[in-house]
């Protein structure tokens, strides 16, 4: 059966790609392309900003009036607007797939309480190479324990405004709790200056903006006489837009609310 989604921000760059990628997919109807009100793009067509062509379905800014035909929200925009989107979502009773990020607590207990009324799949990465990254970090951690330091760095292009990057955040999440530490407490953003000698128990991160890099990943373990990194280098945003629309057809066919992430959508738990 068809599965009629909506992608919210349809006219950016992460937007364009997810027309495109919820077009290709046999099974799925893009039913509404949406973005923010006041936009001059409102009443565009979704298939010529994509660079498909057209395909009839005009940018709109209003969700609630989209909501009753839609089994499923792509949203990769703002905070603030993924949360606005999330409450009317919630009202109608339309699943979501969340890739926004930079989201404040107060903000994912938004979502969280969406999840209670809805399905939702929220990930700050819809890579597969990126989900199986995490898991290759949680062992490593586990393995190598407190006898290597531990730094994140992470590049992305320079119009990005969060950082560290959502999916850098959740690779020290992962670190953290598989070397029993927390993470508030013990992550470092960047060094300047008279730093001293490293503490041995925090992790470290580091940002770089610039050019147009979709996203490089690396966590490295800093031993006495040995280096081990994990990496993943994203060409595509086709590569995220492709992982929400395999988590949009999974969200799509199972029965009542949760919040789920990329490891339950590839069966990883």
């Amino acid at each position: 059966m068809t599965k009629r989604i909506g992608i919210a921000g349809a006219a950016g760059r992460m937007g364009r790609q997810l027309v495109a990628a919820v077009t290709e997919h046999p099974e799925l109807e893009l039913a509404a392309a949406l973005q923010r009100p006041g936009s001059p793009l409102v009443g565009s067509d979704a298939g010529e900003l994509a660079g498909l062509g057209p395909i009839g379905v005009k940018l709109t800014d209003g969700l609630a009036a989209a909501c009753g035909g839609l089994d499923v929200l792509i949203d990769f925009t703002l905070p603030d607007a993924t949360i606005d989107n999330a409450r009317i979502c919630r009202e109608h009773g339309v699943r979501m797939v969340i890739g926004t990020t930079g989201l404040g607590d107060e903000q994912k207990a938004e979502i969280e309480a969406t999840s209670q009324q809805v399905g939702v799949v929220f990930a700050p990465n819809f890579s597969v190479g990126v989900t199986l990254s995490l898991r290759l970090i949680e062992m490593a951690a586990t393995v190598l324990g407190d006898g290597f330091d531990v730094e994140v760095l992470e590049t992305h292009h320079r119009h990005k405004i969060d950082a560290p990057s959502g999916t850098a955040a959740r690779m020290g999440e992962v670190l953290a709790a598989a070397l029993g530490r927390d993470l508030r407490a013990c992550a470092v953003y960047g060094r300047e200056g008279h730093t001293g000698e490293r503490d041995s128990r925090t992790i470290g991160f580091q940002s770089v903006r610039g050019g147009d890099v979709v996203g490089d990943h690396t966590v490295m373990f800093l031993g006495q006489g040995e280096r081990m990194e994990v990496t993943h280098r994203a060409s595509s945003r086709m590569t995220f837009a492709r992982g929400a629309v395999r988590s949009a057809v999974w969200i799509a066919e199972r029965q009542g609310p949760g919040l789920f992430d990329m490891e339950d959508v590839l069966g990883l738990r």
